[in-house]
């Protein structure tokens, strides 16, 4: 791999640089491989650290590269399938679901979830946190948001929070029948405390699945769940036919 002129390519610096840089990743690097530092990088091409750092962010967009606290940027392994819902729609929480559950809490939901729950001015809901593992890695953080309403026999319930709590929310919303469910991927950015539960940077590409489950006529609870865009691929459907892929030069099939 050596040092390629840059100024005569017609297309963005960048974007001829990630391409140079994906083939070297293909050629030179193995999975995990911990690359140079921006300054080394950035002296062997010949371009600016702002120009590098793009083609860098770019290629970790597409799931070549992660950013690792502690270490550094290193070679991704291929995109993990993940499964995000069957052509049968169950409950959050029903056998065979691959989230664990780890805390729940009373809490005001964001404007946009407390818009499709019709819940009032400060109205708190139920907030069930969970998480997903696959091959012992973190892929997914999720938060259900559950309005007292789908669930009434809370009540009686003691306990307030806790891994307990988020097991009983899940109990009781299996015993609403489930009208159907719909769902929306759109990309994103972790937050600070995404991030950390991902193991992940605070801006880091994320996949965020957004499903509204409908009983009794209406949105009985909203999931928002949160992958990791470098290490997952999104599958759909009980054949798991439908993936989304954000490699530009791949198109979803």
């Amino acid at each position: 791999m050596g040092t390629t002129q840059l100024d005569t390519v017609p297309e963005p610096k960048y974007w001829h640089l990630r391409t140079v840089l994906s083939e070297a990743l293909d050629s030179e690097f193995s999975v995990g491989e911990i690359l140079p530092n921006e300054r080394d990088l950035a002296a062997r091409f010949g371009v600016a650290r702002a120009t590098l750092r793009q083609a860098l962010e770019q290629l970790e967009l597409e799931g070549r590269l992660q950013r690792r606290r502690g270490v550094g940027t290193t070679v991704a392994p291929p995109r993990m399938g993940v499964a995000v819902g069957s052509e049968q729609h169950t409950w959050p929480g029903a056998a065979g679901d691959a989230w664990r559950p780890a805390d729940c809490t009373r809490a005001v939901p964001p404007p946009a979830v407390a818009r499709v729950l019709e819940t009032g001015p400060g109205e708190q809901v139920h907030v069930v946190r969970r998480s997903r593992v696959t091959h012992g890695q973190p892929v997914a953080a999720e938060l259900l948001y559950v309005p007292a309403s789908s669930v009434p026999d809370l009540s009686g319930i003691d306990t307030p929070s806790g891994t307990a709590r988020a097991r009983a929310v899940l109990r009781e919303l299996q015993r609403l029948e489930l009208e159907g469910e719909d769902r929306a991927v759109e990309l994103g950015s972790a937050r600070a405390d995404e991030a950390k539960e991902l193991d992940r940077l605070p801006g880091a590409p994320v996949l965020v699945v957004t499903t509204r489950f409908f009983a009794g006529g209406g949105t009985a609870a909203v999931s928002v769940a949160t992958y990791r865009a470098d290490t997952c691929r999104l599958t759909f459907g009980d054949s798991g036919g439908v993936e989304i892929h954000h490699d530009p030069e791949r198109r979803a099939s």
